[in-house]
């Protein structure tokens, strides 16, 4: 692949990365995975020799093909690529580059854009789940501009809502894999939960921490990120997902009570080093949390009353809304979610 490969780079909500047709790149994994390892600049903590931002939020890949699946318009496998390990996984989804699936197939000619707006049916292959985002096209054509604004992101931009469906248990097999609110792990009560992505969630000062620390100290902190560590190993295997050593998933969430005005606040670890805001798939997740009774997100959230709620899950920059759908028995039925996205350079990437 010396000639380069057609790839679109986009910010999608808070991440950013490479968008591929899935016929662009090798069809053979471990080819596929060393040529995305060239093209980001892994492993390297600076990703110097790549695309790669130095970060995990910008070192991620999105690939898209026309699906033919009943109802659903394209197929969008994710991929992390790892920024200090040769490691490409597919073991998670990412909510926010799915925001930029949408603008990306109608710009590719997979999706026909609609006059004023057009709805997009994605299939996430890492989940098996569907997501529908609505994407502006004035005259026929993706619009980036608009005067949606969300924390993490400066300026304004279109709106990409995305609605959610049927995500429960999608990693793990069930909502809650133990099939409790509730697990005690290393003397911490954790609530071990997958509402589109699998997460540990339990109390920041049950970890040592006030849950407000800023991302450069709880990064520094080696004893703080190795107690962590040591729940997620054993978390694990409770949650179906084996040997996690090697997986970026289950995320941990460090929840607290509110202090924004929101529903409540969180500090995650994706996994190993702290997130600058939250993934959208794991804030519809600690939103589902919170309607958990004795859980610990629960017992600190401050939940708004009526049948749709609005949450807003507060994170080191800002907040991010979650607008979630509870039966009768308080049973979430429903999630969702206003993200944005950017086209940022469209030609070709090499390796």
């Amino acid at each position: 692949m010396s000639n380069g490969v057609p790839c679109m780079w986009m910010r999608g909500g808070t991440s950013k990365g490479g968008f591929f047709l899935a016929d662009d790149l090798p069809a053979d994994v471990a080819e596929r995975d060393a040529f995305l390892l060239g093209a980001m600049g892994s492993p390297d903590p600076r990703q110097i020799d790549g695309m790669g931002g130095a970060d995990p939020l910008t070192s991620k890949v999105a690939v898209v093909r026309r699906s033919d699946r009943e109802g659903v318009d394209v197929d969008y496998l994710f991929l992390q690529v790892f920024v200090d390990r040769a490691i490409v996984t597919d073991k998670q989804n990412c909510g926010n580059m799915l925001a930029g699936v949408g603008p990306f197939a109608i710009e590719r000619g997979l999706v026909k854009a609609a006059e004023g707006e057009t709805r997009v049916a994605i299939h996430m292959d890492n989940t098996d789940q569907v997501a529908v985002a609505t994407i502006a096209t004035p005259g026929g054509r993706v619009s980036y501009v608009g005067d949606a604004r969300i924390d993490g992101v400066p300026g304004t931009a279109a709106p990409v809502p995305l609605a959610f469906r049927d995500t429960a248990g999608s990693s793990c097999g069930a909502l809650l894999p133990t099939g409790n609110a509730v697990d005690t792990i290393e003397g911490v009560a954790c609530t071990l939960i997958d509402n589109g992505m699998p997460c540990v969630i339990l109390r920041a000062e049950d970890a040592g921490i006030a849950g407000d620390e800023d991302r450069d100290t709880l990064d520094a902190d080696a004893d703080f990120k190795a107690r962590v560590e040591k729940i997620r190993l054993a978390a694990g295997p409770l949650m179906n997902l084996g040997d996690v050593s090697e997986q970026s998933v289950p995320k941990m969430v460090l929840v607290s009570a509110p202090k924004q005005g929101g529903a409540i606040a969180t500090c995650c670890l994706i996994p190993h080093r702290v997130h600058a805001t939250i993934g959208v798939l794991a804030a519809v997740t600690v939103a589902t949390a919170c309607m958990l009774d004795g859980s610990p997100a629960a017992e600190l959230a401050v939940v708004p009353d009526g049948a749709r709620k609005t949450l807003g899950i507060e994170h080191p920059t800002g907040m991010t809304d979650c607008v979630v759908e509870v039966d009768e028995a308080g049973t979430v039925t429903s999630a969702g979610m206003m993200r944005t996205a950017r086209k940022l350079f469209d030609g070709q990437i090499f390796a």
